[in-house]
Parts: structure tokens; C-alpha cells; sequence
């Protein structure tokens, strides 16, 4: 009985794959966080790198590596990142003492920490992984019109501030949400008694060299041009997505004001795909994938202001600028309005 349950479409799968499937996420979500979440979501750039590359030499075998591994169990942001993220965000309420000297925010945003062996931490890391599998495996089913797996990560964040009882936007620093000038001013959070938070400051942003509108205007006009051109180049949309999450090896190795840009150069990629399609002009196309770019840029942007800055975990800006920016890419090709809609299997 229990087999024919997981007939239906929500699912899709026989129970035996799906145990498969179960198991191999409780296993991806415990292996980021064993390597951190940020140092997981790197795998995952040099994985659908290899996949990509691969496809554009050989064809189908690529899809396989990409999918099944890249946005899969193994490195799939939704299961490794989001069991990382999950991970720290425990640790950050159950293990403040493990806090490095130098980390100036909460510790429950520390996504390059990696937790080693700790089963405890392992193990909030496997159940998030598999969550993440279970959202973004029932959205695909019901047709939800985004990038899924995006959605899943921005969700299992969400449900991870809520189970590990973080507040979902936390308390304001500035003059408003999206204020950023107690960071500025080095200013600390004032603590419940009236002192002050010894080196916690009142407002985090999620990149302190990646905050001002204006530089992230420009990184995203730039990265889209690249991810645009990257398609125009080689036919795959995630090329430059991979290329970007690999760059962030440097990040985590300490090297100072490395851009994060994967929500950048795929939303680049994908605003070629849909502008090739109405016309047929590649410069207009690389110039709709600069804008296509730019607009990631700002809702990523937009996106840590009023979700990550004022809390104790990380939530995902790039996630959620993907999620939000295919939503309504997905929208608006359900309404007939844009020709395609880019990688979304609509």
C-alpha cells in the first residue's frame, strides 16, 4: 500500500527509488554540513562544471553528472547547502563557544564553518537534507513555476530559524529595513539588559564588499553579460552558474571582496535563452542578459536587507532572488507573454 502511495504525481516514484533517493539526501544534507554549507555549494560548481562540459562534448551523458549528482544528493544546493545552512544555525543556539575570534556576526551565519564529525550537527544537517529533497521533489510534482530547488533552500532556511527559535527578520538596527548604516558605523547590537552585544553588530549585511546599490548594479550587468555570452557560446544555461559557484572556492579561502554571483550569470543564461527566442540579434541578446543580471543583482540585494541582515542565520539572497525571478518568469510564460521560460520545465 505504502508503495502505491508514492504513485502519485506529487512524487512520481517507485518506493524503492524513492528510498534510494531518501537515504542518499539524509546522507548529501549530513555531508554539508560536515564541509560547511558555503564549502558544499562550491562541489557543487565543480560538479555541474564537469557535467556541462561534458555535455556540450558528448551530449546526454553530461545531464546525468548535472542532475543527478550537481542538483542531486550528493551536492544538490537544496540538500547539501540547505543541511550546511540548517547545520550552523543549530550549532549557533547549541555551540556559541565553537564561534571563531574573528566572526563579527552570529554564529548561526557562519556558512564556511565546517562541522567535521559532530553527529549531533550531522544529523540536523541529514534531516534538512532530506526536507530540502521532500520540497523541492513536491513543487516539481505539482508544477510550481520556479526554480524549485531554489525555493527549497530559501524554505529549509526559514524552517531552520523557526525550529531553532531565531526570529524570521529579527530586529532592526537602522532607520528602516533596508538601512545599512549601523553596519557603517560599526555599531553593536544593544543587548537586553541596555549594553551593548560584545562584537555583535547591529545590522549584518550578507557581503560586506557586495552591499551598495550601486556595485551591485554593476557586478550584475557584468555577470549577466558573461552568462549570456557563456550560452550564446556553448548552448548550456548553467555553465556560468558553475563557473560563478566555483569562483567562490576563493571566498572561502579568505580571499578578500570575491563577488557572489550565480544568481547573476544564470538569471544571464536565461535572459539569453528567452530574448533568442524573440530575436535575432545576439548583441540584443547579450544586452537582455546584462539587464536580466542586474535585476538578480537588485532582488538578491533587496533580498538580505529584509531577510538576512537582522536575524542570526543565513537565509540565501541568491537563492531567493533565483526563486523570485523565475517565479515570475514562470508566470508570465503560463500566460502566454514570454516565448519560453529559460530552464523551468513548463
Amino acid at each position: 500500500m505504502f508503495g502505491t502511495l508514492l504513485q502519485v504525481p506529487v512524487i512520481g516514484m517507485e518506493f524503492e527509488a524513492f528510498a534510494v533517493l531518501l537515504i542518499a539526501a539524509l546522507a548529501g544534507g549530513a555531508f554539508g554540513a560536515a564541509l560547511g554549507a558555503l564549502p558544499s555549494f562550491v562541489f557543487t560548481g565543480f560538479v555541474v562544471f564537469l557535467g556541462e562540459g561534458l555535455g556540450v562534448l558528448e551530449g546526454d551523458l553530461a545531464t546525468d553528472i548535472t542532475g543527478v549528482i550537481g542538483f542531486g544528493a550528493v551536492t544538490g544546493p537544496h540538500i547539501a547547502f540547505a543541511g550546511g545552512v540548517a547545520a550552523t544555525a543549530y550549532a549557533g543556539r547549541k555551540y556559541p563557544e565553537m564561534e571563531p575570534a574573528d566572526w563579527d556576526y552570529h554564529f548561526g551565519k557562519d556558512i564556511l564553518y565546517a562541522f567535521g564529525t559532530k553527529p549531533d550537527i550531522l544529523a540536523v544537517g541529514a534531516i534538512f537534507g532530506a526536507l530540502g529533497m521532500l520540497i523541492t521533489r513536491g513543487m516539481n510534482g505539482i508544477g510550481f513555476p520556479t526554480d524549485n530547488i531554489a525555493l527549497s533552500v530559501v524554505a529549509t532556511a526559514f524552517l531552520a530559524r523557526i525550529a531553532f527559535g531565531y526570529p524570521l527578520v529579527g530586529k532592526v538596527g537602522g532607520s528602516s529595513i533596508l538601512d545599512m548604516s549601523p553596519f557603517e558605523r560599526e555599531e553593536t547590537r544593544v543587548a537586553a539588559d541596555g549594553g551593548t552585544q560584545t562584537g555583535r553588530l547591529a545590522t549584518e549585511p550578507w557581503l560586506p564588499h557586495q552591499y551598495e546599490w550601486s556595485g551591485v548594479t554593476a557586478i550584475g550587468i557584468v555577470g549577466g553579460l558573461l552568462g549570456g555570452f557563456i550560452w550564446l557560446e556553448t548552448g548550456s544555461i548553467f555553465m556560468g552558474y558553475a563557473i560563478s559557484a566555483m569562483s567562490l572556492l576563493f571566498l572561502n579561502l579568505g580571499v578578500e571582496k570575491i563577488p557572489v554571483t550565480h544568481h547573476i550569470t544564470l538569471l544571464g543564461s536565461t535572459g539569453a535563452v528567452i530574448a533568442a527566442s524573440a530575436v535575432g540579434s545576439d548583441p540584443v541578446v547579450l544586452l537582455v542578459a546584462g539587464a536580466f543580471g542586474a535585476i538578480s543583482a537588485l532582488i538578491g540585494e533587496v533580498s538580505q536587507r529584509v531577510f538576512y541582515s537582522h536575524s542570526g542565520t543565513h537565509v540565501d539572497p541568491p537563492a531567493m532572488a533565483i526563486a523570485a525571478f523565475m517565479l515570475v518568469l514562470g508566470v508570465l510564460y503560463l500566460a502566454g507573454l514570454l516565448p519560453n521560460a529559460g530552464y523551468l520545465g513548463l
